[in-house]
């Protein structure tokens, strides 16, 4: 039957209470999800969940999701703030700022203990939060090559796990390990520790 308009209304009695029928679950799952019934992680952001395995990176300065290869990280810093990419959905794990990685590549000779084993070619990651307020960490210390918070002034040695040089941090940056996958600097495992300020 057409309408006024011009336009085919294809509402029939079944459809409408089909339409009734989904609307009434709906109702109830939010019910459900409100009441504690439904696991909460089934309706997780994707695009806020930590950096996973097979996770690629694209530079938090641009619209691109070109994934970065070691070429695009400059010897000796400063770092690349960068996000974690699904490479197989194309996406960007923008959802949490507590996703920001800084990107440095230093000269592997330089690279002490477990941090060697964490880097690929040279190229370290670490948590772009610092665990002390949680603010950015957006200092590159060039002649150190050291990151500094410029809130509070912690420093951190990326050579050696983002260690506390000084400051009032209570512990490193959490580190996140690399692989080389098809030229592309890749996630190899998830962060090493808690991301982040630790609630007490």
């Amino acid at each position: 039957m057409n309408n006024a308009g011009g336009r085919s209304c294809c509402c029939r009695a079944g459809e409408t209470a089909s339409r009734r029928a989904v609307l009434t679950g709906l109702i109830v799952i939010g019910a459900e999800f409100g009441a504690g019934l439904v696991d909460s992680s089934a309706f997780a952001d994707a695009a806020s969940e930590r950096p996973k395995e097979g996770d690629v990176f694209v530079s938090t300065g641009g619209e691109g999701k070109t994934p970065l290869e070691v070429k695009d990280i400059p010897l000796g810093g400063p770092p690349v703030l960068v996000w974690p990419m699904d490479p197989a959905a194309g996406l960007v794990r923008s959802g949490s700022r507590l996703n920001k990685v800084l990107l440095v590549r230093l000269d592997p000779s330089t690279l002490v203990g477990v941090t060697r084993e964490r880097a690929a070619d040279g190229v370290v990651a670490y948590s772009a939060i610092c665990p002390h307020a949680g603010c950015e960490v957006s200092v590159w210390v060039g002649e150190q090559q050291t990151f500094e918070c410029s809130c509070h002034y912690s420093h951190y040695n990326p050579s050696d796990g983002a260690a506390v040089i000084d400051g009032p941090a209570p512990r490193p940056l959490a580190a996140l390990p690399l692989k080389i996958a098809d030229g592309r600097l890749t996630v190899a495992k998830p962060f090493s520790g808690r991301v982040g300020i630790v609630p007490t």
